[in-house]
């Protein structure tokens, strides 16, 4: 006598088994925000953002940035965007990232970072005002709004 496993059941554990839903970070996650802060050796700014990811969750945050280094300067952030990277729930994106920054800016300005949190990496990119000179090691913190 054959045990037949009934079709529903075999194709939820193929879905289940499979090396597509077993593999994290297959969800596009996009982050836009403002932020703003000054530096004199200590380097500290926040702001606010919105999460947005292709499974349709959205997630309000809190960005605080520190750090320090030979650094000087005061700028605003407005209309910044960025991107996650394996990424495989909207609450992965929260934590603190690593980052070194190098920069010079006067009046108006524009910015590009990348920096990573495990797994997660996270580029951002962002047109303000304001102006800054120095390079500084900091950690850009995520968090639930």
């Amino acid at each position: 006598m054959r045990h037949a496993i009934p079709r529903g059941l075999a194709l939820c554990a193929a879905l289940i088994l499979s090396p597509a839903a077993m593999a994290g970070g297959d969800l596009t996650c996009k982050m836009n925000y403002s932020l703003s802060g000054w530096s004199a050796f200590y380097k500290t700014a926040s702001g606010t953002g919105t999460v947005s990811c292709s499974n349709g969750q959205s997630l309000a945050v809190k960005i605080r940035t520190k750090g320090g280094g030979v650094t000087f300067g005061k700028y605003k952030i407005v209309n910044g965007f960025g991107e996650f990277a394996n990424v495989g729930d909207i609450r992965d994106v929260l934590g603190s990232y690593a980052t070194a920054e190098a920069h010079a800016a006067a009046e108006k300005s524009a910015s590009a970072q990348a920096m990573t949190n495990g797994e997660v990496s996270l580029a951002l990119s962002g047109k303000g005002k304001g102006w800054s000179l120095g390079v500084a090691f900091s950690k850009f913190t995520i968090e639930a709004n």
